[in-house]
């Protein structure tokens, strides 16, 4: 079915269903006017769902085997041959003066920092619609005193919505992944922080979950916030960080903040 092997050390995992691809489409309800990026498109087989909709879409690919195919089959289609973690977000946001939609069956073994990556993006970034891998998805939409609840639950619930669209078998790839997947719906959100107190609520959310056995006064003592540990801290300082709150992380950080 398709010329090229998937290549491991790009986590690529072709989904072959075309039912799938609709529906992850309509998820994303493109529309002609959208600034869109297709993370990872591949062969294109969700590509020709969207294209349809948003002629000027744009594919960012990694690999170099599959753009001159891509480019016979869609002969519209803006093809950057990159890897997205290293792609300039601001630069194509200036030129096409528009807000960027985002949508890709993304590689499971770099979710985590290509949603890292959004999330230092997020001014510039009006959603994003992903195939990931299933328990990803719900450990981003862990809630507190869980074993799922982590960094990325805390970081995305408060930078975005999130909707968790619906699960996806793997036997609907090639090759066939040894996990279930998950369609996930991210909406970015305005926030309360400023720009520099949201930097302290990121670290703080990490260094809180270093340890996520110890309690946050352990875990804050072996991090850069050791000198901000008071007795006048909003918040219990012998819980652990699984059992705060967005909120409570969110107070931490203003203390911090005030504190620095």
């Amino acid at each position: 079915m398709y010329e090229h092997k998937a290549l491991k050390k790009f986590g690529q995992n072709y989904l072959a269903d075309k039912n799938i691809l609709r529906k992850i489409a309509d998820e994303v309800a493109p529309t002609e006017s959208d600034t869109l990026i297709e993370i990872g498109p591949g062969y294109g087989a969700l590509t020709s769902f969207i294209i349809e909709k948003c002629p000027q879409m744009t594919a960012v690919e990694i690999d170099s085997r599959v753009i001159e195919e891509l480019g016979k089959k869609f002969p519209h289609l803006n093809i950057i041959n990159s890897d997205i973690l290293d792609f300039d977000f601001t630069a194509f946001s200036k030129k096409a003066n528009s807000k960027i939609r985002v949508v890709g069956n993304i590689p499971y073994n770099l979710t985590s920092p290509i949603l890292f990556k959004l999330v230092e993006n997020k001014q510039l970034i009006n959603d994003a619609v992903f195939l990931v891998q299933d328990e990803v998805a719900k450990r981003i939409n862990a809630k507190q005193n869980t074993k799922e609840y982590g960094i990325l639950a805390v970081l995305l619930q408060y930078f975005a919505e999130i909707k968790y669209c619906f699960k996806v078998s793997p036997n609907v790839f090639i090759p066939k992944p040894k996990v279930n997947s998950a369609v996930i719906h991210l909406t970015f959100k305005n926030t309360p922080l400023n720009a520099e107190t949201e930097k302290i609520f990121i670290k703080i959310v990490k260094a809180g979950f270093g340890n996520r056995r110890k309690t946050l006064k352990n875990s804050l003592s072996n991090s850069i916030f050791k000198d901000v540990i008071q007795n006048d801290l909003p918040i219990d300082l012998s819980l652990r960080a699984e059992q705060l709150s967005v909120n409570d992380f969110i107070e931490l950080a203003v203390f911090a903040a005030s504190k620095l």
